[in-house]
């Protein structure tokens, strides 16, 4: 852990091998980013995992976040959960990325559809930097979803190349390493 980092609701948090926390060298960070968790939720980490400095975590009284083994969330990345968000193996989250799954108000208008309020991100997906991800959203296993993407909704297909405001399938039968 970085020194530079605060931890509230430690207690809330399981884990079953390392973390990192604020310790992984990114070319852009410095020395005197503040990385803060406040956790009064469930955090639980299956697995070694990287928190980037300057990150920030949110987790409610009565929200969950899971998070599988490997990958990281880089730099600058805030996760501001309410209910539930659930991260598959090997993920690999870019920098400044921000994962809401609450709308904090409510709009009402005719043919209103209610959108879940879960995020959940599969297996070996890559997230680029500056991507919001909003409540209802689900991303497949081998997904890569482009920079600066908004995804609110579920893409049905894995191994795709998501991208765009509203997130869109760009590409089908995609890899990554």
């Amino acid at each position: 852990m970085h020194q530079k980092v605060t931890i509230k609701g430690v207690k809330n948090i399981q884990y079953n091998e390392k973390i990192e926390i604020g310790t992984a060298y990114v070319g852009f960070m410095h020395r005197t980013d503040k990385t803060f968790l406040n956790i009064n939720g469930k955090l639980k980490i299956e697995g070694q995992y990287s928190i980037g400095r300057g990150c920030r975590f949110d987790i409610a009284k009565d929200a969950s976040v899971s998070i599988g083994k490997g990958g990281y969330i880089n730099c600058n990345s805030s996760i501001i959960i309410m209910h539930k968000l659930r991260i598959g193996d090997n993920c690999a989250i870019s920098w400044n990325c921000q994962f809401l799954d609450e709308d904090f108000h409510t709009i009402d208008y005719a043919e209103k559809k209610e959108t879940p309020n879960s995020i959940e991100i599969g297996n070996q997906v890559w997230i680029g930097c500056g991507v919001k991800v909003y409540k209802g959203a689900k991303i497949p296993d081998g997904c890569v979803v482009a920079s600066d993407t908004v995804l609110k909704g579920e893409i049905d297909k894995e191994n795709c190349l998501i991208g765009g405001n509203p997130a869109r399938i760009l590409k089908e039968n995609i890899h990554w390493k």
